[in-house]
């Protein structure tokens, strides 16, 4: 009961990281691959310095292990540089909106691993967060990049929804630390063939009184990516993937008020509505899923 209730607080803190990561797609002036790419391998180093700090294994239990830790990096890597691509195009609301239907994809996803059937209350979670995505998104023309950027959002979460149930069901026995460490030195060598710009010729932590491109990516992969990501692993040991996608609709709402405070990027009425339907739905599910398990 208390590890459940510790990993609903873990799962919001990092629903809240993951909504400023929206901001480095305008932050750093690099590609969505290239973004990617140094925000993981920064990441991995970090992550397998907190391993050995810790004194956890690094090694995995068995070959199977490395293999899905393989799909899981390839799904995550894919996921994530979709994901500054298609707000590197529409936006930080529209892009990061667009990507937000993965929590109807979990939905009805997990119980095809589970054999089970989705549940009313999550249903009509879904539909909520749907509706109020829906809302959010402006009238679209296959002609601009706006809709490029909702097409390549959704597959973003497609990729993202994907990857959290396979985890769920295939990884969640490992550390969040260790997990996330696979799957990020993964990305980074997946991504590394692809690399366009020399990270030699990023500015320095600190310039003119503001951080750097290096600082801005330090924070990007520590306290943007490390962390939350090891929270959201801890997560499904006690959370179902559905139940983590739903609470984590709050992440465009932080994203969107986070880029008009840094970005200076004003959103319109429809958006704060749409908002404010997947607040409801998000506070909805955990409140239910907290009901449960205390009755």
């Amino acid at each position: 009961m208390q590890e459940q209730t510790k990993s609903l607080f873990q799962l919001h803190f990092a629903v809240l990281l993951f909504g400023g990561t929206a901001l480095f797609s305008h932050l750093l002036p690099w590609s969505a691959v290239d973004i990617t790419l140094f925000r993981t391998a920064i990441a991995a180093v970090a992550l397998a310095l907190i391993i050995k700090f810790q004194g956890d294994a690094i090694a995995l239990k068995s070959r199977r292990d490395y293999l899905v830790a393989l799909v899981l990096g390839i799904s995550v890597g894919l996921h994530w540089v979709t994901y500054f691509y298609a707000m590197q195009l529409a936006g930080v609301a529209v892009g990061m909106l667009s990507f937000f239907c993965y929590p109807v994809v979990t939905v009805f996803l997990e119980p095809l691993f589970s054999k089970t059937r989705p549940h009313r209350r999550d249903i009509a979670c879904a539909m909520l967060v749907f509706i109020g995505v829906y809302l959010l998104v402006p009238e679209l023309t296959l002609q601009n990049e706006t809709t490029l950027g909702v097409i390549i959002g959704v597959i973003s979460g497609i990729l993202f929804a994907i990857r959290n149930v396979l985890h769920k069901r295939y990884f969640s026995h490992y550390k969040g630390t260790q997990a996330m460490f696979y799957q990020t030195g993964v990305v980074a060598l997946m991504l590394l063939p692809f690399m366009e710009f020399n990270p030699l010729n990023m500015t320095g932590f600190l310039g003119d009184g503001e951080l750097g491109e290096f600082g801005l990516l330090l924070l990007l992969s520590l306290v943007f990516t490390a962390a939350p990501h090891s929270f959201l692993a801890n997560c499904f040991k006690h959370l179902s993937a559905k139940t983590a996608g739903l609470i984590s609709c709050m992440q465009p709402v932080y994203g969107v008020v986070l880029a008009t405070i840094v970005l200076g990027q004003w959103s319109e009425l429809m958006v704060y509505i749409g908002g404010f339907l997947i607040v409801i739905a998000a506070v909805t599910e955990t409140v239910l899923v907290t009901r449960n398990r205390h009755g």
